[in-house]
């Protein structure tokens, strides 16, 4: 008698799956948190250059801890702009749900110059990190626009800003803040900065306003 073909073995041996990472024991997901948070505040002081072992210092850790954590420079970089990221648009839900909407609107553009000047520090490595098999990008691109665009929607429909506004303009000038010589004076300049553009943007509104 012949044997079903369900009765054969099979010849391909299925792989097993990836055991999932073990979740970090509290001490040790309280060091990692720290070393994201210092290293946010020096990368956005010093660049991409900062000193790992001043990072380690910094969090009160030894620098042999940060290598656990993170084994090379781009593995850090790269979970701190995720961190900014995440940070950023989280904060765009929870501004609108405190504030009036061009109100949360204008919070998170100063929050957002927080976001640039981090990226700032982080260009080099992040440009060698798009040369890589890195999903940073992938995973990340589109979602700053995303949050932006709620709330500069929100502000258009509750008539707190001017009705012909479109979220990509507001990000491109935005983004200007970017390119900006990088002085001593830059954050200020560029709080300054998103003011002048609330100011554009709620002029509008103010003037269609029954009185």
């Amino acid at each position: 008698m012949e044997k079903k073909l369900s009765d054969q073995p099979s010849t391909t041996a299925e792989k097993p799956a990836a055991p999932a990472p073990k979740p970090l024991r509290a001490d040790a997901q309280r060091n990692r948190d720290r070393l994201v948070e210092v290293a946010a505040q020096a990368f956005a002081e010093a660049g991409v250059d900062a000193s790992l072992e001043e990072i380690a210092k910094r969090a009160g850790v030894g620098i042999g801890t940060l290598y656990r954590h993170f084994p090379t420079r781009e593995h850090l970089v790269e979970v701190v702009y995720r961190r900014e990221v995440e940070g950023l648009c989280q904060a765009a839900d929870e501004l609108a749900g405190l504030h009036l909407p061009d109100v949360a609107l204008e919070l998170w553009m100063q929050r957002f110059v927080d976001y640039i000047a981090t990226k700032r520090g982080l260009a080099t490595s992040l440009r060698l990190l798009l040369t890589t098999n890195s999903t940073l990008f992938s995973d990340t691109s589109g979602r700053v626009s995303q949050a932006l665009r709620g709330l500069v929607e929100a502000a258009v429909a509750a008539g707190t800003i001017r009705a012909d506004v479109d979220a990509s303009d507001v990000l491109h000038a935005l983004g200007g803040i970017y390119s900006a010589p990088n002085t001593p004076d830059w954050r200020d300049r560029s709080g300054r900065l998103v003011k002048l553009l609330m100011d554009g943007l709620r002029f509008g509104a103010r003037e269609k306003m029954p009185r």
